[in-house]
């Protein structure tokens, strides 16, 4: 079941960088990251009520509650720095080099979560990186 979510995540983050280049031109990225993000809110929020899990929110840690909202400032910088990129940039060269973001979060799983680093993550790691470079250049 994951790879299937997963490969419905990449569907819609395809969705989101064209969509979003239309939509942004001639729109500050700042205040189109603001508008997208409101949207992701309410669309939250709703699952959140709709499957009647808000009841969690007492029983969230300290910690969680630090690396949530850790996470959540990340997730801004990236839009506010991503939704620029694309108003300036063209998508099809913007987008690879987001997706180095893989490469990165595999180098930080490895070094910060101990997550086992195989030859076969190593060279995915390199063919990503490889692919980046030729699609960008």
């Amino acid at each position: 079941m994951w790879w299937i979510l997963a490969l419905l995540s990449a569907g819609f983050a395809a969705l989101t960088s064209i969509l979003a280049k239309v939509g942004i031109e001639g729109v500050n990225s700042n205040l189109a990251t603001a508008i997208r993000t409101v949207v992701v809110v309410v669309i939250a929020w709703g699952m959140v009520f709709l499957t009647h899990a808000q009841g969690g929110l007492s029983q969230i840690s300290r910690k969680s509650w630090l690396f949530l909202i850790l996470s959540g400032l990340a997730t801004g910088a990236s839009w506010l720095c991503y939704y620029r990129a694309i108003q300036v940039g063209e998508v099809s060269k913007v987008a690879p080099i987001d997706k180095l973001s893989v490469v990165i979060t595999m180098i930080l799983a490895f070094v910060f979560l101990h997550e086992q680093f195989t030859v076969k993550s190593l060279i995915g790691c390199l063919l990503i990186g490889a692919g980046t470079l030729v699609m960008v250049l």
